[in-house]
């Protein structure tokens, strides 16, 4: 069987000969047009800017008609816009096209968006007329040679979305597939193995990304965490997550791994880089996941009155708030289950804490207790983002502090809470001297606040 031949054609030939009928695009087993705009757009840029087609796939038959075997979509694309008065969708990337100008030969930009054939310069068109379409021809090709083609060429997988988002973070897809081969990647996860092929776990590295270190900018598509990671992620981000990785590959046995499913994995991964700023063994950090899937999992609720797997039962597990709400719940129970066996020698209790730093009796304190505790809470969600290091545990008691005495001084938080968080990004370790400083933090702002 001879090997087939070689045809370059300007794509104005190409598509003449199309129109025409010299060329067919309606072999039998051919799929219909499935190209979305984003699609459309990327080929004609592509056209535009002399760069790269691959060869459309012919059979030829004994009468010398010419059938699309593979390319099919490409061709009907590019009649679209040609003749078809196609417009450039507004969500084109690169849409600025540099040519030369007629006479002066100058250099100028075009911008592409919302722009039909027609509307181009006639530089432009001339550009898109000229381009060199290559083509391969099968010669004495008949239906069921060209069917077999048709499947030999289309027997692939296209990329699925997730797929195709990784491609905008090229700056980092290096360091992604080096994280992808670590042993938590590999051995420490409830990962199926079409997850781990479809790009399922890509994208859950770049979901806890955007959840440790850019939640303010949380991105819902897949496509567009990408590309905001590609402009603003740090390779420092990349290394503690990294080093966060070896560490639970420590201490993830068995019995807890599954909570690193495809469904919650960047959540818990982010309450691990939140439990790392708190000092305490990692071993800790297991034993409140074993506690978590064995008991409070099914049995804690949060203040809206919900278990933990009822938070996204009615929006998106991808939604901001449904995250934040899981987060928040997660933080409260890692940080009553980390306190609930430490004993602290110089008060013993939160209550003991704060009755002494405000001198208040601890028989009434304990009575009140869950109120403070509630209201805390409701102050944080409000005022203090969720990514804020005054969240952390750690500060807890000194805040609560704060909490009880505003109601003891009958005074509103929230403002001046908002500018504090706004402010500062360190905090002290000593929570005595966290709350003195809280409290003269406070009592500045009063001073020079009319409202208070």
């Amino acid at each position: 069987m001879a090997r087939p031949r070689k045809q370059t054609y300007t794509l104005d030939m190409y598509l003449k000969k199309n129109k025409k009928g010299d060329i067919d695009n309606n072999a039998d087993v051919q799929r219909n047009f499935v190209w979305n705009n984003e699609q459309i757009n990327e080929l004609i840029v592509t056209v535009l800017t002399d760069d790269y087609i691959p060869p459309i796939i012919l059979g030829e038959e004994e009468n010398s008609k010419l059938r699309i075997v593979d390319g099919g979509c490409r061709t009907a694309a590019l009649i679209k816009f040609k003749y078809g008065n196609y417009k450039i969708t507004s969500s084109i990337e690169n849409s600025l096209i540099p040519y030369k100008k007629k006479v002066t030969y100058e250099d100028a930009v075009f911008d592409i968006k919302n722009k039909t054939y027609e509307k181009l310069p006639e530089e432009l068109k001339e550009k898109f007329d000229e381009y060199q379409i290559e083509t391969v021809i099968h010669e004495s090709c008949d239906s069921l040679k060209i069917s077999g083609y048709i499947k030999r060429y289309n027997n692939h997988v296209a990329m699925n979305t997730d797929q195709k988002a990784f491609t905008y973070i090229d700056r980092f897809a290096g360091r992604i597939r080096e994280i992808l081969n670590s042993r938590f990647f590999v051995e420490c996860n409830n990962y199926s193995e079409k997850d781990k092929t479809k790009g399922a776990v890509e994208r859950i590295i770049v979901e806890s990304m955007m959840c440790i270190n850019h939640f303010d900018n949380w991105k819902t598509q897949a496509k567009a965490a990408c590309k905001y990671l590609n402009d603003n992620a740090t390779k420092k981000e990349f290394d503690n997550f990294a080093d966060n990785l070896r560490r639970l590959e420590n201490i993830v046995m068995d019995d807890i791994k599954d909570v690193f499913n495809k469904k919650d994995s960047f959540i818990f991964l982010t309450l691990f880089d939140r439990f790392t700023r708190l000092g305490v063994e990692d071993i800790k950090f297991a034993e409140f996941l074993r506690e978590f899937n064995q008991n409070l999992r099914l049995k804690k609720r949060n203040k809206k009155g919900l278990l933990f797997d009822e938070i996204d039962k009615d929006a998106s597990t991808k939604d901001k708030q449904v995250i934040a709400d899981k987060l928040d719940m997660l933080e409260n129970l890692m940080n009553e289950f980390l306190h609930s066996g430490i004993s602290d020698c110089s008060h013993n209790s939160t209550e003991s804490f704060i009755a002494e730093n405000l001198n208040m009796d601890i028989e009434a304190l304990q009575t009140d207790m869950d109120f403070y505790n509630e209201s805390l809470n409701a102050l944080l969600e409000k005022t203090v983002k969720v990514n804020s290091k005054l969240r952390n545990p750690e500060n807890r008691l000194s805040l609560l502090a704060m909490m009880v005495y505003s109601y003891q001084e009958d005074l509103d938080l929230d403002d001046w809470l908002a500018e504090y968080a706004r402010k500062n990004n360190t905090y002290f370790a000593d929570q005595k001297k966290s709350f003195l400083h809280l409290k003269q933090d406070f009592e500045r702002y009063c001073r020079g606040c009319s409202d208070c």
